[in-house]
């Protein structure tokens, strides 16, 4: 992999709180993503699945994890299981991890080949009263492909009937909710990776050019750093085209005049980072655009203050709705009147500001975590307050990375510009 080594210590950390989880006698299985196809004989690049990475740190293909805390046999409390190179495997894709570079990359001293799963397992399994199988609870998954972990429940229940089987996903949501400092390290790299490919296009856009030119050079900064590219699809957004949300052609010419709006982050040691900046084509805002951008900064200031330990989801949301009312009332975009009537399902300023202002962060852009459950120290979140005025061609968003502490909050990205007049500074200088 081209990121540098990560400590082994983190896998072995978070295998050890995962098995406090556990209800007794209790075997965890879990299984590689799949190569994703193409067309014709073509495939996806790999991305591994987050959960066996998070308890492994293993980023190969046909991996299987399996941990039984209680198993009698010591050996058989963490066994690894790996795709063995062949001969022909080394002529067209290269070495696969040996055995000993599985040990020393996940911390786990029991190593298998994958072909050797079906016998090993029936020396496990059968020890086990209850077995926790994954799946993907995202509540935003709508994914209608089959994943290889699907695939192995259907295996599972046909081949051991009567075991008792129990959700891997609750347990996991909980624990990667809260990052360890190793992850935060890692996230904090991503982070800075994504300042340098920022500030190399505060360079780079001027009136003229084309956004897929402005992707190519975020890429290029991203991979030359370590970064497999970005932690997610770009969206570079000029003109009207950052009133839409999910805007990805990235096809159109910046225009003088014009804000581009920047939703773009590397990812690095599968880890994201998610950075949204809005930026004047030409160096320099206009009246309205600056009093949009102030407006939406101080949405973003205060959300910001209230990512701390205690708050929850939902009131979270709701009081940076009611402030973010007071700034459209300021920018005549909505009435007092229009709040008076509104539907309280709708609220009115939902018509500039219609998604939330945060998600969870870290091996999945989108990642796992509990709504309901209160902000705790080491959850981060993306800050990501936006107003989209169609009617004048006009979208701006800000969004930063915050990781909660036990004081306050730590913003990741506080090193990466945001103030209108830094902006301006920096694209003119």
């Amino acid at each position: 992999m081209r990121y540098q080594p990560i400590h082994n210590t983190l896998f072995t950390e978070n295998r050890r709180r995962l098995s406090v989880l556990l209800k007794p006698k209790s075997l965890v299985i879990l299984n590689a993503n799949d190569f994703m196809p193409t067309n014709a004989d073509g495939t996806m690049g790999f991305r591994q699945n987050s959960d066996l990475f998070y308890l492994s740190g293993i980023d190969q293909e046909e991996t299987i994890l399996l941990l039984f805390p209680d198993h009698p046999d010591e050996k058989y409390r963490e066994v690894l299981f790996l795709r063995e190179t062949s001969e022909l495997i080394a002529i067209w894709e290269g070495d696969k991890l040996s055995k000993e570079q599985g040990r020393q990359v996940s911390g786990i001293k029991t190593v298998f080949w994958t072909h050797q799963f079906d016998r090993v397992m029936s020396d496990i399994v059968f020890v086990a009263e209850n077995v926790y199988l994954n799946t993907n609870e995202h509540t935003r998954n709508s994914s209608l492909v089959q994943t290889r972990e699907a695939r192995y429940i259907q295996e599972f229940k046909t081949q051991y009937p009567l075991h008792n089987l129990s959700r891997l996903a609750p347990l996991m949501h909980q624990l990667r909710a809260i990052k360890q400092p190793i992850e935060v390290e890692l996230m904090q790299k991503a982070c800075n990776i994504t300042k340098m490919g920022f500030e190399r296009l505060l360079k780079f856009v001027t009136p003229g050019v084309q956004e897929f030119e402005i992707e190519a050079e975020l890429l290029h900064e991203f991979i030359r750093n370590r970064s497999k590219g970005f932690a997610y699809q770009p969206i570079i957004a000029s003109g009207a085209s950052a009133c839409v949300l999910h805007y990805i052609e990235n096809e159109k010419n910046c225009k003088d005049g014009d804000v581009l709006l920047l939703d773009v982050a590397a990812e690095y040691a599968n880890y994201a980072s998610d950075l949204t900046r809005s930026i004047p084509v030409n160096g320099r805002f206009t009246k309205r655009q600056r009093e949009v951008y102030d407006a939406v900064l101080r949405v973003f200031k205060h959300a910001k203050s209230m990512l701390v330990a205690g708050n929850i989801w939902d009131e979270y949301h709701t009081e940076v709705g009611k402030f973010m009312e007071s700034e459209l009332i300021g920018l005549g975009l909505i009435t007092k009147e229009d709040i008076a009537k509104q539907d309280p399902e709708s609220p009115a300023y939902k018509k500039y500001f219609p998604h939330g202002t945060s998600h969870f962060l870290g091996l999945d852009v989108h990642d796992v975590g509990n709504k309901y459950q209160r902000f705790e120290p080491g959850m981060i979140f993306t800050c990501e307050p936006g107003i989209y005025i169609r009617e004048e061609g006009l979208g701006i968003r800000l969004e930063n990375n915050i990781l909660i502490t036990e004081t306050g909050n730590f913003d990741l990205m506080e090193h990466i510009p945001i103030e209108a007049d830094e902006i301006e500074s920096l694209m003119n200088s």
